[in-house]
């Protein structure tokens, strides 16, 4: 993929991996020793969880993941990886905003304000890199040296902090990892259009973004001052009304406060498509039992638990980026994915991968009949 020199300049992504690795914490102390144990057990637990997937998921998909990769990874490197993908998904939406912005630039001005760009997104990676157990990127392979299917990064540094801070079974927890980040593999390989499809609603997504009226950085201090309000909202509920819901706060969020109105309805499909992944992912993990996790009740009480021990500059950049209410979309998610196969099993469900139109709206993730009737009207008896 050709861009061109001022396109690249608009975000500094040398600024962004740089800043990034800087601002990162090393994570637990380990051995050379313990790190090689680490990695090498990571990678077989995650081959162990394909299989898994594939009974839970009835995907055949599973049997063939040969277009992708898994990488055992650190900090440092998931921020860098994810430097890379942007840089590849936000290429098409930078190139049109150099075209139209180009006699409005000055070289100095663009230099300073991809630097400052670099400086913002490395400082969320940098947060992001200390949160992240695995993530599967679709999107690697955008800049040609990446394998065509994506890859799938586990963090181990956050991997054995959390399962030391759970007092956990080490052994359960990896493959419980595994098999939720497993399953985003098995479902782009099920769906191979899906990739393109996210792509596409992406750049789009971000086109109308950059090219809305207002600079960045203004857009950015804005959506910071909304989520403080937010959290000092959230703050007060707790004191004065411990009977409401923390979930009544409105969140905004980075993407939500940014987007014009005509990405609303790029943005509500995204997330839809994000919550139905995500839910998918979280139903095949509680359809395991302890055949498979021995201690899969105790790790899953006590990593649902673990939210309620943030402090408070973890919560606020969680409301910043909209992490809290993307939790709450998951959640919507695994409603929907169990109310559809409550009523016509997995094998109907799985139609939802077949094509694009096939793709739940926002609104049917909380009225999952409306799917069903639409996209599976006669399931088999």
């Amino acid at each position: 993929m050709e861009t061109s020199a001022t396109s690249t300049q608009l975000i500094n992504w040398d600024v962004a991996g740089g800043t990034a690795e800087r601002l990162v914490g090393p994570g637990p102390k380990l051995t050379a020793a313990q790190i090689g144990g680490v990695v090498a057990d990571l990678r077989a637990k995650a081959d162990a969880s394909v299989e898994h997937v594939h009974r839970i998921t009835g995907l055949d998909a599973a049997r063939d993941l040969r277009d992708s990769t898994v990488l055992v990874v650190d900090r440092g490197t998931w921020a860098r990886a994810n430097v890379q993908s942007y840089q590849g998904l936000l290429a098409p939406a930078m190139e049109r905003l150099a075209a139209s912005q180009k006699t409005k630039m000055s070289p100095a001005a663009v230099a300073v304000g991809g630097g400052a760009a670099g400086v913002e997104l490395g400082g969320i990676l940098a947060f992001l890199s200390s949160k992240v157990l695995g993530q599967y990127d679709p999107f690697s392979g955008l800049l040609g040296d990446g394998p065509a299917g994506g890859r799938l990064l586990l963090v181990a540094p956050n991997i054995v902090e959390i399962e030391r801070e759970l007092h956990v079974d080490p052994q359960d927890f990896r493959l419980w990892v595994c098999l939720h980040e497993q399953t985003h593999r098995v479902q782009f390989a099920a769906a191979p259009w899906l990739r393109n499809h996210l792509q596409d609603t992406i750049a789009e997504m971000t086109g109308g973004l950059l090219d809305a009226p207002g600079g960045f950085a203004e857009r950015l201090k804005t959506a910071a001052q909304d989520a403080m309000a937010a959290f000092n909202a959230k703050r007060r509920q707790r004191t004065t009304a411990p009977g409401t819901s923390v979930d009544e706060t409105p969140s905004t969020g980075l993407l939500s406060v940014l987007q014009d109105p005509e990405g609303q309805a790029l943005l509500s499909h995204l997330t839809a498509v994000m919550s139905l992944l995500e839910g998918h992912a979280n139903v095949v993990m509680d359809a395991v039992d302890a055949s498979i996790v021995p201690t899969v009740k105790t790790i899953r009480q006590r990593f649902n638990a673990r939210g309620g021990s943030r402090g408070p500059v973890d919560a606020w950049i969680r409301r910043f980026l909209g992490l809290d209410a993307k939790m709450r979309q998951y959640r919507d998610g695994q409603r929907f994915v169990n109310a559809v196969v409550r009523e016509i099993g997995m094998d109907g469900f799985n139609a939802v991968w077949e094509r694009v139109e096939n793709l739940p709206s926002e609104h049917e993730l909380h009225h999952p009949r409306e799917w069903i009737d639409r996209v599976a009207p006669h399931p088999a008896a």
